[in-house]
């Protein structure tokens, strides 16, 4: 029985998250539906990380096992016609070992969020940027997240809902950078608490609204409390943009 390593690339708008749920589509549900029929029996497919509802991913990785031995290019051209109409592609699909886990496998996850500081509303990226109707200080929201970066307790930056043992999560590196009219935030850590990159985006961008200081951000992360955060950022700008293995 082989076992295949798959790059996603979705669209999460239309769906309730990554994860298979019974009330409503999910981009696992989706993966495992069109898995099932290329192979002629159910197929679990396993990911790297559990995108909330409406977050995007440019390279998510998961893993399936499949009864037939077949060729990688075959498994992703035919995954990706059982997907239609679903906004989901299988941009490439190897052969991996047996012991490969698309989730524990994985040593480092990359996240991009993307924010657009303009009036005008959104058109053409409606739904996959957040907009911010004021200008941002990109420079000053940098400099404030570097505070964020190594082991922390990360309470104030997690979700009420959060399932993970322990609050305290070890953040590798954050950036905030101005890429032409937009705003990117990039992050990379082996693993986050829930809603945690939204959390602390939209923290940043009352720094970059001048509505906060850095010592604002400080003082949120030591008061280790859900209620010291600042608005949640909307799931529209997140993007799971690469797994390391």
């Amino acid at each position: 029985m082989p076992r295949y390593k798959l790059i996603l690339e979705y669209d999460g708008g239309p769906f309730m998250g990554w994860q298979w749920q019974d009330h409503g589509p999910s981009v696992q549900g989706s993966l495992q539906r069109a898995a099932g029929k290329l192979n002629g029996a159910p197929v679990e497919v396993m990911g790297a990380g559990r995108t909330d509802s409406g977050v995007h991913a440019l390279g998510q990785v998961a893993h399936l096992d499949l009864d037939k031995d077949l060729r990688p290019d075959t498994v992703r051209d035919a995954i990706n016609q059982h997907l239609r109409p679903d906004p989901i592609a299988v941009l490439d699909c190897v052969v991996v070992d047996t012991d490969f886990h698309a989730r524990f496998s994985a040593t480092r996850r990359h996240y991009i969020y993307r924010i657009i500081d303009r009036r005008p509303p959104l058109t053409l990226d409606r739904g996959k940027i957040w907009r911010v109707p004021v200008k941002l200080d990109a420079e000053a929201m940098h400099a404030a997240a570097q505070c964020l970066t190594g082991k922390h307790d990360f309470s104030t930056f997690r979700d009420v809902r959060c399932q993970a043992k322990t609050p305290v999560k070890t953040l590798d590196r954050i950036s905030v950078r101005r890429v032409a009219d937009e705003v990117e935030l990039t992050c990379s850590a082996l693993s986050y608490l829930h809603r945690q990159v939204r959390s602390i985006t939209g923290s940043l961008v009352e720094i970059g609204r001048g509505k906060w200081t850095e010592t604002d951000l400080v003082q949120a992360l030591k008061a280790r409390d859900r209620a010291a955060c600042g608005p949640v950022a909307p799931s529209d700008g997140l993007y799971l943009e690469r797994v390391e293995y």
